[in-house]
């Protein structure tokens, strides 16, 4: 019988995301290991630190430099349109000041995606990091590109932001690609139901050239609380951890 692959998915939400580095960490102390991991915007983040098997590395980077300006700031969004300094978060810090184990990352035997949204197309794309040196990060900064707050991502001429306006909850599509046995962690309380997005005014304004993405944004909230009545009914399934 063939073995039944195991996954984690890691939904995003910002700085909510920490929670999320939270059950990793304890994943690494517990020796708990999957055949994949699927992470959305801070998701992706965290996720790839637990691949690496860098345990606390998420939450000692992010108490550390959370008030640095150089991380996160509303100057680096008006000089550069991204409210996280992209040359900071995603050159300095993984390069030098808190070095990404990226020859881990590569040896380890656990599949690791990111879920983007196609700005033309407003679909969500997964995509399979083996590595992340270099330029391969702009994986994760794409993922993790939230609209309004960060600027459009293009790679290989594709151009990219926040998975989560694509798929929040990737869990579908993971179970498609072989992943059958998940955890899903969540970064919401129990019994939270998304609402519409109250800046879809700005956000039309903003990305008015964009249509599908405006259109995908525009109903993120219908398609959120669907994934998260499928889960409740997989976990009852015993599909879901």
């Amino acid at each position: 019988m063939d073995k039944i692959k195991t996954g984690i998915v890691v939904e995003g939400g910002g700085m909510r995301g920490i929670y999320a580095a939270g059950v990793l960490d304890v994943f690494l102390e517990e020796n708990i290991h999957v055949d994949g991991v699927i992470g959305v915007s801070a998701g992706a983040i965290h996720g790839c630190s637990f691949v690496a098997e860098q345990k606390g590395r998420s939450l000692r980077y992010n108490l550390k430099y959370c008030r640095d300006p150089r991380y996160m700031s509303l100057r680096s969004w008006i000089k550069n349109g991204d409210i996280f300094d992209t040359g900071f978060c995603y050159r300095e810090l993984p390069e030098r000041l808190d070095p990404f184990d990226n020859d881990a990352f590569e040896a380890s035997p656990t599949e690791f995606y990111v879920t983007c949204t196609d700005v033309d197309t407003g679909k969500p794309v997964y995509h399979q990091c083996p590595s992340l040196r270099g330029d391969k990060i702009d994986w994760v900064r794409a993922s993790a590109s939230m609209p309004l707050a960060s600027r459009i991502v293009e790679i290989d001429g594709q151009k990219l932001m926040d998975g989560g306006v694509g798929d929040s909850i990737p869990v579908g599509a993971f179970r498609k690609m072989g992943f059958q046995k998940n955890v899903v962690i969540l970064t919401r309380p129990e019994g939270y139901r998304k609402k519409p997005n109250s800046l879809m005014p700005l956000m039309r304004k903003v990305f008015r050239e964009h249509p599908e993405f405006l259109e995908t944004a525009r109903w993120r909230h219908l398609a959120y609380n669907r994934e998260l009545d499928e889960i409740r009914r997989q976990q009852e399934a015993g599909r879901y951890w």
